[in-house]
């Protein structure tokens, strides 16, 4: 499925070239600007310095026939209008409904429809209570300005999102211990070194707080939810003072039975205090919710700032998030949540099974970390990342998009430095001949690296990456693999 002449990776006004185009430093252009806007632009030529800037453009996949692959509409409920018309069946059962909340939760945005929404959610997830806030950055930054107390201790796995740590920041906790990535063992000694140096915790007088994701965005990967919450107890016992927040941003919609994340995948929900579900991914929307009991809410509720000063959801966005929950309850979602599954296993299994996989992964070409053991996990996520030398992961990237795929790839800071990777992301909407192609598209790619590095081709560069560079030398333009 090669783009048309008309649908080049390098069209004047596609992504690839807006992108590309965006990391150019002109110094000369700064000088005459006043000193307020210069010291900005100045800050922005720091990430275009480093190939890090991401302009404000569409995706390939929105503005071509290439194959959406990047998005987060895993279960492909927006893109299919399923939501669409829930919603608006939704809104028909209340046609008086108003547009705005009218203020702030704790004084005039409270309503009944926004409670009984947080109820039904909490419930569906095995809780007692919830609170919707605007988005998961939103819920995480609330979760941790508001709910540690001094003299407690946060410990957080080594891959948290961005948003775990804008919170972390501005904490109140007296310590913050990260432990390895989905490391067990990293994890059992963060605690006991916590139990040896602070006292108060271990008197039971301060609490411990664990800061876990279920599904981990960059990796793929899934925490050791159970074998973390069992450590911790083994630990502690059960003076009640270790809790854990888990963000379930990534397996809303996606694991546990009708889409409920891995807590309930796991039967962990009374184990758990905080959970944070977000609706901008599988489910098709935005906003998300945090579920606890009674106390949590009330503490978030009335410590959070960014809940306190901030105005109520609307009914608009309440409802939003509303039909897609009476989907999943409904297990409409069932289908698409098995298709994802399906899919991703149908790569793992296309890829795993081409001529060239070992060759590819034995000189280091081509790796998938979650490949391993994919065959017995009880299911798999719905991220796939792919990984080759580090200067061939723009070479990669371009010939995949040139055979109109879109995935999308990751650099710092979003992964550290020397760890940049191909982010794959599987939907209920593609096909089977579109996870082919992609592997097809990838293993092509292979056989030309193969060619120049055995001195088999005169060329010193695959063909997609020197279409792109020499249009960059012609712009003036360097980075992105460029040789």
């Amino acid at each position: 499925m090669e783009m048309s002449s008309g649908e080049s990776i390098l069209s004047p006004d596609g992504p690839l070239v807006s992108r590309v185009r965006a990391q150019k430093v002109d110094s000369r252009s700064n000088r005459g600007l006043p000193t307020f806007f210069r010291n900005l632009e100045e800050a922005l030529d720091m990430r275009r310095s480093s190939q890090s800037l991401l302009p404000i453009v569409q995706n390939s996949w929105q503005v071509s026939n290439a194959v959406d692959f990047s998005s987060n509409d895993i279960l492909s409920l927006s893109s299919s209008g399923t939501l669409r018309a829930e919603l608006l069946a939704e809104l028909s059962k209340h046609p008086n409904f108003s547009t705005g909340s009218g203020g702030s939760r704790l004084i005039d945005g409270n309503y009944p429809y926004l409670e009984k929404a947080e109820l039904e959610i909490a419930q569906f997830h095995g809780t007692e209570s919830g609170l919707i806030l605007g988005s998961g950055f939103d819920a995480n930054v609330a979760i941790w300005t508001a709910i540690p107390r001094p003299g407690d201790v946060i410990v957080y796995d080594a891959l948290v999102h961005a948003s775990t740590h804008e919170g972390m920041n501005q904490s109140l906790a007296m310590q913050k211990a990260e432990f390895k990535h989905n490391d067990t063992e990293s994890f059992r000694d963060v605690l006991v070194s916590v139990l040896k140096t602070q006292p108060l915790v271990k008197q039971g007088r301060r609490s411990v707080i664990v800061a876990v994701e279920s599904v981990y965005s960059m990796e793929g990967d899934v925490c050791p939810l159970r074998e973390l919450v069992d450590i911790s107890r083994e630990l502690f016992g059960q003076q009640g003072n270790i809790q854990f927040v888990v963000d379930e941003a990534h397996s809303t919609g996606i694991i546990g039975p009708k889409g409920s994340g891995l807590v309930c995948e796991l039967g962990l929900e009374k184990e758990i205090a905080l959970i944070v579900h977000t609706f901008g991914k599988a489910m098709g929307g935005s906003g998300a919710i945090i579920l606890g009991n009674k106390t949590t809410k009330d503490a978030l509720a009335n410590l959070a700032r960014s809940v306190v000063f901030t105005t109520a959801p609307s009914f608009p966005f309440v409802a939003s998030i509303r039909a897609s929950y009476a989907l999943l309850k409904r297990g409409e979602t069932q289908q698409t949540q098995n298709r994802v599954q399906y899919l991703v296993r149908h790569f793992f299994e296309t890829v795993t099974s081409h001529s060239l996989w070992h060759q590819a992964r034995e000189r280091g070409l081509l790796a998938i970390p979650l490949l391993e053991g994919w065959e017995t996990r009880p299911f798999v996520t719905h991220i796939a990342t792919l990984r080759t030398r580090q200067k061939y992961i723009y070479w990669l990237y371009f010939h995949i998009l040139s055979s109109s795929y879109c995935v999308f790839p990751v650099g710092p800071p979003a992964v550290p430095l020397g760890q940049s990777r191909l982010k794959v992301t599987f939907h209920a909407g593609n096909t089977e001949e579109d996870v082919r192609g992609l592997a097809k598209a990838i293993f092509e790619w292979v056989q030309e690296i193969t060619a120049i590095e055995y001195g088999d081709t005169d060329k010193t560069l695959t063909g997609a990456a020197e279409a792109v560079y020499n249009w960059m030398r012609s712009e003036g333009l360097k980075g992105f693999g460029m040789v």
